[in-house]
């Protein structure tokens, strides 16, 4: 690839995640001049990706693993790869990416890296003794890692740049702060609400992390008091994370009668659309686009008061919080909105106005070019 055009070099683990969260991004970096690369692990959305016109190069990378040989294959095909495309920019998206992509473009000769961590994830969500080992093992190699020479790294939320520098794993003078990746604000778009009773609904992966846990438990309890709604799980299982709700699980909550799973979606409008109300009450989030979505939608939210949530949630405003991991107080949220059409009318038209003046794609895939072009330091 010409040396004399500059390359920007995506690393990122799904090709998913990707399509969802970065392609706004690369549509940005092209139109800016970039040729975009996208490194990912190709799967149905490989040819969607060639089609817009990316250079892509699939990789073998997974999320999770324990073997040191297929790691370190996994490491060396990412040096490989800068080699060759010789980028002038690489920005690594998510945790492995980030580490094993900045090991990889310190001995391949990147001069400029950009890292982003949507969400710190199970190491940080969960208060379990693998999550406590994780986290004592990550932060030495965070040290490492995050303190390259002409480095940036982009956090979500306040609380994790707090986080990150009062542990000293990152000088400030290297982070920027840019919330969340953006939503489209044409395709995300309110419409009415449905007939019949009220949709409640959680869209995430279906991680115990996720609060789904909680949400069921609201859902059971709000059924024995006499509310009539229906309570909607939508995503699908992610059998690499450590805190995976596992397929039987679902299936007997399904067959209990509390909720519905409808598995992965991917036309997410008309999701919203048949909802009335969106939960996430996850442990820990970066700045979940669930609810950006949510709130262009114009529905109202409840979520958990927890970093990530609480940057889109403005309690009172365009939905409520709860505290993390208490069913009960999710069940009184819930049971407010349910009952009250006309708070979650006049929730969901502020949400959308905080949406389209702070969230919007195009404002966040400007913000991640300044990062680019900021001078070496």
């Amino acid at each position: 690839m010409s040396a004399e055009k500059r390359v920007l070099l995506l690393l990122i683990a799904e090709d998913w995640y990707f399509w969802s969260h970065r392609l706004p991004l690369a549509r940005a970096a092209r139109q800016a001049g970039y040729q975009v690369v996208v490194v990912t692990r190709a799967h149905k959305l490989g040819r969607a990706i060639e089609a817009e016109g990316f250079d892509l190069v699939p990789l073998r990378l997974r999320r999770s693993g324990a073997n040191p040989l297929l790691e370190l294959r996994a490491l060396a095909e990412i040096v490989g790869i800068y080699r060759r495309v010789r980028p002038n920019i690489v920005h690594h998206v998510a945790l492995k990416p980030v580490i094993y992509g900045t090991l990889a473009a310190r001995l391949a000769g990147v001069s400029r890296v950009v890292n982003s961590l949507a969400g710190l994830g199970f190491a940080y969500a969960s208060t379990s003794w693998k999550a406590r080992l994780l986290r004592s093992l990550l932060e030495p190699v965070f040290r490492c890692t995050l303190n390259l020479r002409n480095s940036r790294l982009i956090l979500q939320n306040p609380d994790d740049i707090e986080l990150f520098v009062s542990s000293g794993l990152v000088p400030s003078s290297r982070v920027r702060l840019i919330r969340g990746s953006g939503v489209d604000t044409a395709l995300f778009r309110p419409t009415p609400e449905p007939k019949g009773p009220p949709a409640v609904m959680l869209a995430a992966r279906m991680l115990w992390d996720k609060g789904v846990g909680e949400f069921v438990a609201a859902a059971r309890e709000l059924r024995a008091r006499g509310v009539v709604a229906r309570f909607i799980l939508v995503g699908e299982t992610d059998p690499e994370n450590p805190s995976a709700i596992e397929p039987a699980q679902l299936h007997r909550w399904q067959e209990e009668g509390i909720v519905e799973w409808r598995g992965r979606r991917d036309d997410m409008p008309a999701v919203y659309a048949g909802c009335h109300l969106v939960c996430l009450p996850s442990y820990r989030e970066g700045l979940p686009k669930v609810l950006l979505e949510a709130a262009a939608c114009g529905r109202p939210i409840v979520a958990s008061d927890v970093p990530g949530c609480r940057e889109i949630v403005r309690h009172g405003v365009n939905g409520l919080l709860v505290p993390v991991r208490d069913a009960q107080a999710l069940a009184d949220a819930l049971s407010r909105l349910v009952g009250d059409a006309e708070a979650r009318r006049a929730m969901g038209e502020r949400g959308r106005g905080i949406v389209v003046s702070e969230f919007g794609a195009e404002r966040v895939a400007t913000q991640i070019l300044e990062v680019y072009r900021e001078p070496p330091s």
